[in-house]
Formats: C-alpha cells, sequence, structure tokens
C-alpha cells in the first residue's frame, strides 16, 4: 500500500460509523438497508460512509435489481494490515526498552554497588548518616 493510499484508507476509517460498517461487512456481504439499521443516521449519510470506504478501495458495492449489497475488500485489509506490520517490530523494541528500564528500577541495586555507593569524598559523613537510619532491632518489637 503505497503512502497517498494508506492515508486515504486510515482517513475513511476515521470515523467510527465506517469503522463498525467495515466490522459488520467483516461477518459477511449485507445491502445497504442492513448496514444502516444500527445507526441514527439518514440513509443519504450512510450511503456518504459507504462512498468514502468505496473510494479508499476498502469495500465494493453492487447492485442486484433494487439492492444495493455491499461486501468487505478482504485485500484492502490485507494491504492496511502488512502496513501496521512493518511498524511493529520498531514498536515492538521500544517496547522491550521500556520494560528492561521498568524492571531495572523495581529492583534495588545491591548495597555497595555503583549506584547505591556514596561518592568518595564524603564517604565519612555518609558512614555517620547511614548510621542514624540504622534500626535497633529491640525497637521493632
Amino acid at each position: 500500500m503505497e503512502p497517498d493510499h494508506t492515508d486515504v484508507v486510515l482517513s475513511a476509517l476515521a470515523d467510527p460509523i465506517r469503522r463498525r460498517i467495515v466490522e459488520r461487512l467483516g461477518k459477511g456481504e449485507a445491502t445497504v438497508s442492513e448496514l444502516s439499521e444500527p445507526f441514527d443516521v439518514s440513509a443519504p449519510a450512510i450511503s456518504r460512509h459507504l462512498g468514502v470506504l468505496e473510494r479508499a478501495g476498502l469495500i465494493t458495492r453492487e447492485r442486484h435489481g433494487t439492492w444495493r449489497t455491499c461486501r468487505l475488500r478482504p485485500e484492502a485489509v490485507d494491504e492496511l494490515g502488512a502496513w501496521l506490520g512493518r511498524l511493529r517490530p520498531d514498536w515492538d523494541r521500544r517496547f522491550d526498552r521500556l520494560e528492561a528500564l521498568l524492571a531495572a528500577q523495581r529492583t534495588p541495586a545491591p548495597v555497595g554497588s555503583p549506584s547505591t555507593a556514596p561518592p568518595a569524598s564524603s564517604a565519612s559523613s555518609a558512614s555517620s548518616a547511614s548510621s542514624a537510619f540504622t534500626v535497633d532491632p529491640q525497637e521493632q518489637s
């Protein structure tokens, strides 16, 4: 799917009514009147939504006498899925890095490790400060 077509498809799917129409057509073909039933919008408004989806290449419409049936174009959905799939490795790496960072923050560093050791110049003052926070085991009861 080329970038311009991707923009058209994503723009078509930006509307919640059109997304619900696509979801419904994912279950099978439907007439225009069947598609309009769940919505509190006029028939011309549904027709405009269907036109947007058709121009984006997501659906096809066929006339059968006085009825118009709509079908989802699975290849269009596959193209969108492939485009989104190309983004996934980058996001997986980002989430892996975030997970590692959060795990490192949850795991306390061992006492005396470089992240918890006091600076060399203030070791004596840090020693006296840490003794001020030492709890006598008899006081804990």
